[in-house]
C-alpha cells in the first residue's frame, strides 16, 4: 500500500519552477504533488487569505526567498546606499510575522537560509565587519533561525550546502536573464533532496540501526590473517587514522541515539578481543546492541539480530564493502538501505556524514541513551530466561509505569513517539507537535503519555493514549507503545488507564484498528486485550459498564489527575 502524496506550496521571489519538477519527479520518498505561487510575489501572496491557493490544504509549504527581493532595506545595501539599520530588521520582522501566522495552517514549514552568490565579495577583507554586506546576511539568518525556533512545525533549511554541492557552476547568470533562475539545476536538485529529506524525517522514517562489517569497514586488513597486532586502524599512518575517524564518525552516532550492530564473517572469539583490547579502538563491545559474527549468511544474521532487537527491516542501514555481501542483502531485504560504499577509507566518514538517513526533527534525552536502554533489555531477556513465569519476571524488576497528562514539557517527545513508532501503533497517525497541542486542547478529548523505568534503567517516555469522547461511546483514538517496552503488560495497564477515566459512562469504548504493513503487532495485542472484536472489521469494544484492572505485576502512579 502506497502512502499518499504529500502536498506543498512554493512560494519565491524567483521562478521555481524546476524545484516544483524535481519533488514532483524525483523517484525518492516521499512522492509529492506540488502548486508553485505565482512568480515574484512572495509577500503578497502570503497576506492575500483570498488567493485560491489558500483553499488547497497543503502539508507543507517553502518560503524560498534571496534576500535582496524580500527586504528592499538589504537591496539597498548591496548597492552601498545609505540605510538605517532598523529598516532591515523591521522588514525581516514583518515577513516573520506573516510567516509565523501562516505557520499555523501548516504540518510543515521550510524556509531555506538566504544567501550570496559565490563569487559576491561585497567590501572584501572587511565585509564580515560590522555593517558590511556579508556581516547582515548573517545577522538575519541569525534572526530567522531565533526567532523561528520557537515553532515546532517551522524549520531553517542550509540552502548553502546546496550551493556548495553545485561547485563554481551553482550560480547561472544566463539563466537568470533568459527565466529569472537563479541557480543552476543541481542546486535545486539538492534543494529537492534536503526537502524530501527533511518531510521524511518529520514523517518518522529515520533510520535507527546500522549495521557494519569488521575487517576493512572498522579496520583495515583481515583480523582472521594479519593478527590483532598489524591491523591498520590510528597510529601514525593515513590509512589506519582515516579507519579511526570513521568510528569516532559512527560514536557520534551512537551519541545522538543510532544504534550500532555487527554482522561479520569471522570468528567470533577473535574479532571481539580485537573489539575489546586493541589500543586505537574508539568503538567498544559496549558501544553495539549485538552482532553475528560466524561463518553464516548475512541476511539470516541481520533476519536474527532484528528479531532479537524487535526492529523491522526498514529501520536499518548495512554497510559493508563487498560488492556481492551488499547485493545479498539489497535482495534479501529491499527495505534496508544499503548504501555504495567507496573502494578507499579516506571516503568513508564522508560517506556517512552524506547520508540524510539519519536526519531527525527532534533530539531528546530518550535518544542519547538509546543503546542503553536497548542493552538493558538484553539483560531483562536473560533475567526473563531464569524466571519460572512472566508475572514472576515482571514483578522481580519493578516495573513503574507513570502516566501524565499530556503537556507543554512532554509535547515534543511525545509527537517524536507519535510519528516514529509503526508496530505497537494503533491507527499510525501522524501529526505535528502543533496539531497534537491543538488536538489535546479540545474538551471532548483526553491525551495521556506512558513512563516506564524498572530496576535495570529509565525507558523514559515511551507510550501515549488518546480518546475522544462521544454521546453514548468514548474511542480510543491513539494507541502508540515503543517496541523497546511491550510484552512487559505496559500495553494492558494503558487501556485500563483510559477504561477507568471513563468510570461512571455508559455505553461502549471501542478502538479501530487500521492496518499497515508493519503494525500487526497492535492487532495481535488488541485480539488478546479482553475487548470483544466484531466480526468481519478491526474494531474492539467493551462494556464500560465493567472493570478493567491495572496488571499487579506494575506498579502505577497515575499522575494526570494532579
Amino acid at each position: 500500500m502506497k502512502p499518499a502524496p504529500l502536498n506543498g506550496l512554493l512560494i519565491s521571489d524567483f521562478t521555481i519552477d524546476v524545484l516544483t519538477s524535481y519533488l514532483q519527479n524525483s523517484p525518492e520518498p516521499p512522492l509529492c504533488t506540488v502548486k508553485t505561487a505565482p512568480f515574484g510575489t512572495p509577500l503578497q501572496t502570503l497576506v492575500d487569505d483570498a488567493n485560491p491557493l489558500w483553499k488547497k490544504n497543503h502539508d507543507f509549504l517553502v518560503i524560498w526567498c534571496q534576500a535582496w527581493g524580500l527586504l528592499p532595506s538589504f537591496a539597498k545595501l548591496i548597492n552601498f546606499q545609505s540605510i538605517d539599520p532598523k529598516h532591515i530588521k523591521a522588514e525581516l520582522h514583518h515577513f516573520i510575522r506573516i510567516l509565523k501566522k501562516k505557520a499555523a495552517h501548516y504540518r510543515y514549514v521550510l524556509v531555506p537560509s538566504f544567501v550570496l552568490p559565490p563569487y559576491y565579495r561585497g567590501l572584501g577583507p572587511i565585509d564580515y565587519k560590522k555593517d558590511g554586506i556579508h556581516y547582515w546576511l548573517l545577522e538575519i539568518n541569525y534572526t530567522l533561525m531565533e526567532e523561528l525556533s520557537s515553532l515546532p512545525n517551522v524549520f531553517l533549511l542550509d540552502s548553502n550546502r546546496w550551493i556548495n554541492a553545485a561547485g563554481p557552476q551553482a550560480v547561472n547568470p544566463k539563466l537568470w536573464y533568459m527565466s529569472k533562475i537563479p541557480y543552476d539545476y543541481t542546486v535545486f536538485k539538492a534543494a529537492a533532496y534536503d526537502i524530501k529529506s527533511t518531510l521524511l524525517s518529520l514523517g518518522g522514517t529515520t533510520k535507527k540501526i546500522i549495521f557494519l562489517d569488521l575487517d576493512n569497514i572498522l579496520w583495515g586488513g583481515e583480523i582472521g590473517e594479519t593478527g590483532l597486532e598489524n591491523l591498520k586502524l590510528g597510529g601514525h599512518d593515513a590509512i589506519g587514522e582515516s579507519f579511526r575517524d570513521f568510528q569516532r564518525q559512527l560514536k557520534n552516532l551512537k551519541n545522538r541515539g543510532i544504534l550500532l550492530a555487527v554482522i561479520s564473517k569471522n570468528e567470533e572469539t577473535t574479532a571481539l578481543e580485537a573489539i575489546q583490547k586493541h589500543p586505537e579502538m574508539v568503538l567498544k563491545q559496549n558501544d553495539f546492541v549485538g552482532w553475528r559474527i560466524n561463518w553464516q549468511d548475512k541476511a539470516k544474521n541481520i533476519t536474527e539480530l532484528l528479531a532479537e532487537l524487535n526492529l523491522p527491516p526498514s529501520s536499518a542501514v548495512f554497510i559493508d564493502d563487498n560488492p556481492g555481501e551488499r547485493d545479498r542483502v539489497k535482495k534479501a531485504f529491499p527495505e534496508i538501505l544499503v548504501p555504495d560504499w567507496p573502494g578507499q577509507s579516506f571516503l568513508y566518514s564522508k560517506a556517512l556524514l552524506s547520508l540524510s538517513c539519519f536526519d531527525t526533527s527532534h533530539f531528546e534525552k530518550e535518544d542519547k541513551q538509546r543503546t542503553s536502554m536497548y542493552l538493558g533489555e538484553k539483560k531483562r531477556q536473560g533475567l526473563k530466561s531464569h524466571a519460572v513465569s512472566l508475572p514472576d519476571w515482571l514483578k522481580s524488576l519493578h516495573v513503574t509505569v507513570t502516566i501524565e497528562k499530556l503537556n507543554t514539557v512532554n509535547l515534543p517527545r511525545a509527537a517524536q513517539l507519535l510519528n516514529k513508532t509503526n508496530q505497537m501503533n494503533l491507527t499510525t497517525r501522524r501529526l505535528s507537535e502543533t496539531e497534537l497541542s491543538d488536538f489535546s486542547r479540545d474538551k471532548n478529548h483526553n491525551v495521556w503519555t506512558i513512563r516506564v523505568r524498572d530496576d535495570i534503567d529509565d525507558s523514559g517516555l515511551t507510550g501515549l493514549i488518546s480518546i475522544k469522547k462521544q454521546k453514548n461511546q468514548i474511542q480510543i483514538i491513539d494507541f502508540v507503545l515503543s517496541c523497546r517496552v511491550f510484552g512487559r503488560m505496559i500495553e494492558n495497564a494503558m487501556v485500563a488507564k483510559a477504561i477507568q477515566f471513563a468510570k461512571g459512562h455508559s455505553g461502549m469504548m471501542t478502538a479501530e484498528y487500521l492496518p499497515t504493513p508493519k503494525n500487526k503487532p497492535c492487532l495481535d495485542f488488541w485480539k488478546h486485550s479482553g475487548f470483544k472484536m466484531k466480526k468481519d472489521s478491526h474494531t474492539f469494544s467493551w462494556d464500560l459498564k465493567k472493570a478493567y484492572h491495572y496488571p499487579d505485576t506494575l506498579i502505577i502512579k497515575d499522575r494526570s489527575t494532579q
